[in-house]
């Protein structure tokens, strides 16, 4: 039983996504901001003061993985032991099939924010209601572009009340689920290119996702250099 309508929030946030505009929607690892188009990740860029060369990821589910992220079958079962068997959010990098109808229909520009050197960073396990959307962007065959809803360097938010107002303003729709689970940690989700397990952001759950890794596959992620 949930409190929330998911079905409900997430076909609104996607009519909305769909139709050129941007959502900013709850995930278990903070507000995250979206769009589908050019023109709504180009105002997306501009309102969080952000660099253009930053890459943004899309929001993924177990379809759109197996899809579009080209794998072995060990690491594979890797992702799915984290994501779907402990059910923890992980940023997922990973070679592309940059020949896929959803890769091939983006806009260039688009296309050449959300790639890099052939790889494609999706967001797995972020909560019911990201992985109700972007079933329905695979669906589609409509890929759903995002970052976290706040300025440049100034934090991930975990309550939509917290999200700075320049930010609130450029969405067409906002949903709030109040305060998000893994809030304690204060980080984005920990970002990992599942080709070779190099760590390519540090963030939430990566305690969690190591303790699966040493109890499941004997091997643990790289760790943190010292700030």
């Amino acid at each position: 039983m949930s409190v929330f309508d998911i079905q409900g929030d997430a076909r609104r946030a996607m009519d909305v996504i769909l139709d050129g505009g941007i959502a900013i929607i709850p995930s278990y690892v903070g507000y995250v901001i979206l769009g589908a188009t050019t023109e709504a990740i180009n105002k997306t860029i501009e309102v969080k003061e952000r660099g253009p060369s930053k890459l943004n990821a899309v929001i993924g589910c177990a379809s759109m993985h197996a899809a579009l992220h080209q794998l072995d079958g060990h690491n594979r079962e890797i992702v799915r032991t984290i994501t779907q068997g402990y059910d923890l959010p992980m940023g997922t990098v990973a070679p592309a099939d940059l020949d896929h109808p959803m890769l091939k229909n983006l806009e260039a520009e688009v296309l050449e924010r959300t790639t890099l050197g052939g790889t494609l960073a999706m967001l797995l396990s972020a909560g019911p209601l990201m992985d109700t959307m972007a079933q329905l962007s695979f669906e589609a065959g409509r890929l759903v572009v995002g970052s976290s809803a706040n300025l440049s360097l100034h934090g991930t938010k975990f309550r939509a009340q917290d999200i700075e107002q320049q930010v609130l303003d450029a969405a067409d729709i906002v949903i709030d689920y109040g305060l998000m689970r893994w809030a304690n940690y204060g980080r984005s989700s920990t970002m990992v290119n599942v080709h070779d397990f190099s760590v390519v952001r540090y963030g939430s759950c990566l305690d969690l996702i190591n303790d699966v890794l040493q109890r499941h596959y004997d091997f643990a992620l790289p760790p943190e250099p010292e700030r």
